[in-house]
């Protein structure tokens, strides 16, 4: 083994204060590629990461390797706890689970049977990733998770079934758009509900020295809100802009004579969409952000930290980001 002394393997390669810094790292993390790496290779790179935060490494091991073995790390094992996460669950499966189901979903809007199914279908899986993805410092009983994703199915059917319905003389165009706003109303049920305990307990903020000050709902509720609006970012591309190429395509003659590819085809496009766009929503906020004094300090602040800060000072806020921070993006 040899020591390391001036590499930090935790030390973030591009600066996240800015959106191009963020981008490049989510680019990094959110590889659908690494789905694809054997768990025998996982492990590897889980213990090659924890033995160069030793400071001890295998000798003739490149900076590289070391990069590579984090970017596996990352893509595949809990932020908090250091667990491996599930498959489905993890953000580098975005681009491959959720091109099948939006692409799915976009093509099976028109009965209302299909919109059920597929609309569960998505819950389901969206469930899974915010679980995957949870803030490991706020457990969350199996009965939260149930109420949460009851909750959110019973929000995107409402909305899904109910459009549907609403939109029949309408212009095909508007009903395909249904998808996307029952995805949306969704999102604004099933993250708050998922995370409903960072808002009723708050979670933590600390000083620029990582000190622990105390839990700050407030914090929760910003995080909470920037996750939401992520997630719907993340799909919207997709989901509004995929319809009006599909619209006009399906008008061409050769289109006409291939409708058993047409599902397949918006699979793909939706793909397309989702491998930027995963890592572009994730991007949109920091995992770390500074705020004023009178906007940080948890409501119930530690006595013996919160009184050596002047007024003004900035203290440090942790949020849980999409799924990556705590999450995860």
């Amino acid at each position: 083994m040899i020591r390391l002394t001036n590499f930090s393997i935790d030390a973030p390669r591009w600066d996240q204060n800015t959106f191009v810094g963020r981008l490049k790292h989510f680019f990094n993390i959110t590889d659908p590629r690494t789905v694809l790496v054997s768990e025998h290779e996982l492990d590897r790179a889980k213990a090659l990461v924890e033995s160069c935060r030793a400071g001890l490494v295998p000798p003739g091991t490149s900076q590289k390797q070391l990069f590579y073995a984090k970017k596996l790390y990352d893509s595949a094992f809990h932020p908090d706890s250091g667990e491996k996460m599930n498959l489905i669950g993890r953000m580098s499966f975005q681009v491959p689970g959720g091109m099948a189901i939006t692409g799915f979903m976009l093509q099976f809007y028109r009965s209302v049977p299909a919109v059920v199914f597929w609309q569960w279908v998505n819950q389901s899986f969206n469930a899974l990733v915010n679980y995957t993805n949870r803030n490991a410092a706020c457990p969350i009983s199996l009965t939260q998770i149930g109420v949460a994703y009851v909750s959110a199915t019973s929000t995107a059917l409402v909305t899904a079934v109910g459009l549907n319905l609403y939109t029949k003389r309408a212009p095909p165009l508007v009903a395909r758009w249904v998808p996307f706003a029952a995805v949306a109303a969704a999102n604004c049920v099933n993250i708050p509900m998922m995370r409903q305990q960072e808002l009723i307990n708050g979670i933590m903020v600390t000083d620029e020295k990582d000190r622990e000050l105390g839990y700050s709902r407030v914090a929760a509720a910003k995080g909470i809100t920037q996750v939401v609006v992520s997630r719907i970012v993340m799909a919207a591309p997709g989901m509004v802009l995929l319809p009006i190429l599909m619209e006009r395509l399906e008008k061409l003659s050769f289109m006409k004579r291939i409708q058993v590819l047409h599902a397949p085809l918006q699979v793909m496009l939706a793909g397309g969409f989702l491998l930027f766009m995963v890592p572009v929503a994730c991007s949109l906020f920091p995992q770390r952000w500074y705020q004023p004094r009178s906007f940080s300090l948890p409501e119930n602040p530690s006595p013996d930290l919160s009184s050596e800060y002047p007024r003004g000072c900035r203290h440090l806020l942790e949020r849980p980001c999409l799924s990556l921070g705590t999450w995860s993006s």
